[in-house]
């Protein structure tokens, strides 16, 4: 099966990578061709354009930064849906809008092709090592033949129903995950503003009731001090974004998230839409004066569960 990757980004490029580093024929394609050269280095191909890519793979992967590049790479003037024909597959694992994929999906559909939703979920450290969670939203039928492709760069797959399905829960899982950021950023705020020691307080939460995926990730870069979790404030606004117009669509009237919201945009007017997410504590440390960080933490994480090939998550 050959295969076409669209955007090298922080994490396309850990997917595309896994997948090339398990013999997967493959293609690449980024604005960017720097990292496109560097790839091409590696055995990939260079795809030169997504109709190109559409018209010479099997599959073609989609992992950019916003609803509105996708829509280009598809339906735009040499897109993927230009040189589409049947059995054909879209797999986009954009973190993106769910009514946006089915809109999309829906055309692929039209021409006899295959669409998939399959954002990931577990961070850029573990997208490295192939060991990230993956959700797939599709027909059973366009879900077991991309599986063999997913097992290669995920560790735990779950097929979620429906093309757009696994979407709503990927930005069900960043809502969570940015609900944890700011309440692990309030939570050593004030654990030093009251004297507490810092490495003692990251211990008390991750053995307590308090811990958090976030909380044994972000927490740790935070109080090195790089704050680098490979992910950016824009991206985390456009992230809740979505899921507030998840909620909007479902008539659900929510309370936390317009906060965090606002939070952020915050966030982004006082330090940049490209600073680290986890700076949103800079916010903290401007008002209270205190710098949080504490020595004997990691600059970044890494994963360092062995890789395996990945399996479907059975509910």
């Amino acid at each position: 099966m050959s295969v076409g990757f669209i955007g090298l980004g922080n994490v396309g490029a850990k997917l595309s990578g896994s997948l090339l580093r398990n013999g997967v024929k493959l293609s690449v394609h980024d604005l960017d061709q720097s990292l496109v050269d560097g790839f091409v280095e590696q055995g990939a191909t260079d795809g030169e354009s997504p109709a190109k890519m559409m018209d010479s793979c099997d599959v073609v992967i989609t992992c950019l930064p916003s609803p509105a590049t996708s829509a280009a790479v598809v339906e735009g003037e040499g897109g993927l849906l230009s040189t589409l024909t049947p059995r054909k597959i879209w797999m986009e694992m954009s973190t993106t809008d769910a009514a946006e994929v089915e809109r999309l999906g829906a055309m692929v559909q039209a021409k006899g092709g295959l669409a998939a939703d399959c954002p990931v979920s577990g961070g850029c450290h573990r997208a490295a090592t192939g060991n990230i969670s993956i959700f797939a939203g599709c027909e059973r039928d366009a879900f077991e033949q991309v599986l063999p492709l997913l097992t290669k760069m995920g560790r735990r797959i779950l097929h979620t129903g429906p093309l757009g399905s696994a979407s709503v829960l990927k930005v069900i899982t960043n809502y969570l995950a940015t609900a944890n950021l700011i309440a692990c950023s309030e939570a050593l705020t004030v654990a030093a503003a009251a004297g507490m020691d810092l490495k003692t307080s990251y211990e008390a939460i991750r053995i307590s009731s308090g811990n958090s995926f976030v909380h044994e990730t972000e927490s740790q870069v935070i109080l090195n001090g790089s704050r680098d979790i490979s992910f950016t404030m824009d991206l985390v606004a456009k992230d809740i974004g979505l899921f507030q117009q998840v909620a909007d669509r479902a008539g659900v009237a929510l309370d936390l998230n317009p906060k965090m919201i606002e939070v952020f945009q915050d966030g982004i007017a006082r330090y940049g839409p490209r600073e680290l997410s986890p700076n949103i504590i800079r916010r903290l440390e401007d008002a209270t004066g205190l710098d949080i960080r504490a020595l004997g933490f990691p600059a970044e994480m890494t994963d360092d569960e062995p890789e395996e090939i990945g399996a479907e998550v059975i509910v």
